[in-house]
């Protein structure tokens, strides 16, 4: 969401690097294609984003790493350091454990964020529905419901409970149905913790 904030701000396009589409079985093949990236990167100004980053970008060291896959950290710390564009790199990851304390010399900021608080789930779910009619006080929404939630899962399940409402024909978004939605995540994320 950052990146794609970042972008419009910037009024410049929005890259995703599926990483997983960039790894190959095939040795140099993959710091190739990070190479066409990065060359790209360099004649087309945007916000880039490397999403689920610690997929290539985990710690060197670690015993179950392969060969592979180090060089690849390695060339694309050095595209990183050769980076002479206007754009913006930007990666991600939900397993920061995982990653190679290289890479945080190698970008300016680290953004770390935390599950949103009361406030920050209204203001979320307000922007999230502002196009749509409610038939409910979004303030008045139990907060708790919304604990252990990311501001990337609250987002999804508004996402949900707005196509359920166009999907059935309604007209207004309900508490009930957002509620579910919620629960829905949460079953998802949580049920093996439960």
């Amino acid at each position: 969401m950052t990146a794609s904030i970042l972008s419009k701000e910037l009024k410049i396009p929005f890259y995703v690097i599926l990483v997983d589409k960039i790894v190959t079985k095939y040795m140099g093949e993959t710091s190739a294609k990070l190479r066409l990236i990065f060359d790209f990167i360099s004649k087309n100004t945007g916000v880039y984003l490397f999403d689920e980053f610690d997929a290539i970008g985990a710690e060197r060291t670690r015993d179950n790493e392969v060969g592979e896959m180090r060089r690849v950290l390695n060339a694309f710390l050095q595209f990183l350091e050769q980076d002479q564009s206007n754009s913006f790199i930007i990666s991600a990851t939900n397993n920061i454990e995982l990653l190679d304390q290289a890479l945080f010399r190698r970008f300016d900021d680290v953004l770390f964020y935390q599950l949103p608080g009361k406030d920050e789930v209204i203001n979320l779910v307000k922007n999230k529905l502002a196009n749509f009619k409610t038939g409910f006080d979004i303030s008045s929404l139990p907060f708790d419901k919304f604990n252990g939630l990311s501001h990337a899962e609250i987002s999804q399940a508004c996402d949900d409970a707005i196509k359920e409402t166009i999907l059935n024909d309604k007209t207004k978004v309900t508490k009930a149905l957002l509620l579910e939605m919620i629960s829905n995540r949460k079953g998802v994320y949580f049920s093996d913790r439960s």
